[in-house]
């Protein structure tokens, strides 16, 4: 089975993560710029991540067999925050970069007016530099926030087969897949969705367009959970071709949209900007 997870935050995963991705058969991920935890307090904060997002974290995933892309974005939750939105200004020169795959993950928290400037205008962004969208969805009152975003996309001059409107559940996925975008469906432990329920979905709609992604972050979450939904379709009957048509072929397919996918085995080096993943001797066996 292989699996490229299409959402992914592995500045919060541990190497151990890395390995047992690599081992549950992930070779590809897309990690979308989001929130710290905790309040920035200036747009420095975002360069730094953004820098660690196009450099770090790649050298972290080929060393141990993965290839690693990401999409850059001021997130929702804080575009609500005057110290954050300049960044809006500084994120046109990230866009450029090779490894950046996608505009994301813009999109609605609590559906203020700050948060429809963003998305507006990160929407304009995606048109300019001619990359895709990966679009959250709110968690609270998701509904509306489907409608909302949906009409916001519409009105911008991005075609809704260039967005993926992520954290998808059984109460959107009609109107989501009606917009004509791509399909996300972050699976967790105990929130969003899991396993049964994404087959479920999958038998109702079909698996055309549909991603589904670990979206693992500081919470408790599982960067295994992929995996989990491959095993629980062939369960349930689907195909060994149904099931790399999900974790493969559909996450390809929406970010070579970029023109920058590049899913060829990077070599690995013995550092990252002085900072090594190896150090000492292996052990004697």
């Amino acid at each position: 089975m292989r699996i490229f997870d299409p959402h992914i935050h592995m500045s919060s995963r541990t190497t151990d993560d890395y390995r047992a991705m690599r081992d549950a058969g992930v070779r590809a991920l897309v990690e979308p710029a989001f929130w710290l935890g905790q309040p920035r307090t200036n747009v420095g904060s975002f360069l730094d991540y953004f820098d660690a997002l196009l450099g770090w974290e790649p050298y972290r995933a080929a060393e141990h067999g993965i290839t690693h892309h990401c999409a850059l974005a001021l997130n929702p939750k804080e575009a609500n925050d005057p110290r954050c939105v300049p960044v809006l200004a500084e994120l046109d020169r990230y866009l450029r970069k090779d490894s950046v795959v996608a505009v994301g993950e813009i999109g609605y928290d609590s559906m203020t007016p700050a948060e429809d400037e963003a998305l507006a205008a990160q929407l304009q962004l995606a048109v300019d530099h001619e990359l895709p969208a990966l679009v959250h969805t709110p968690h609270r009152d998701k509904v509306a926030g489907v409608a909302r975003t949906i009409d916001v996309v519409r009105e911008s001059a991005l075609p809704t087969d260039r967005v993926l409107l992520d954290h998808l559940n059984e109460t959107t996925v009609a109107a989501a897949k009606d917009s004509g975008c791509w399909l996300g469906f972050s699976v967790y432990p105990d929130t969003k969705m899991d396993e049964t329920r994404m087959v479920r979905l999958l038998r109702e709609y079909g698996p055309e367009k549909v991603l589904v992604n670990s979206a693992a972050d500081w919470g408790n979450s599982d960067p295994l959970k992929t995996r989990k939904v491959g095993e629980a379709m062939l369960a349930d009957g689907f195909s060994d071709d149904e099931v790399d048509l999900v974790l493969w072929r559909n996450p390809v397919a929406f970010y070579a949209l970029s023109g920058r996918l590049d899913l060829g085995e990077r070599p690995e080096r013995d550092d990252y900007a002085g900072n090594v993943l190896r150090r000492g001797a292996p052990a004697d066996s």
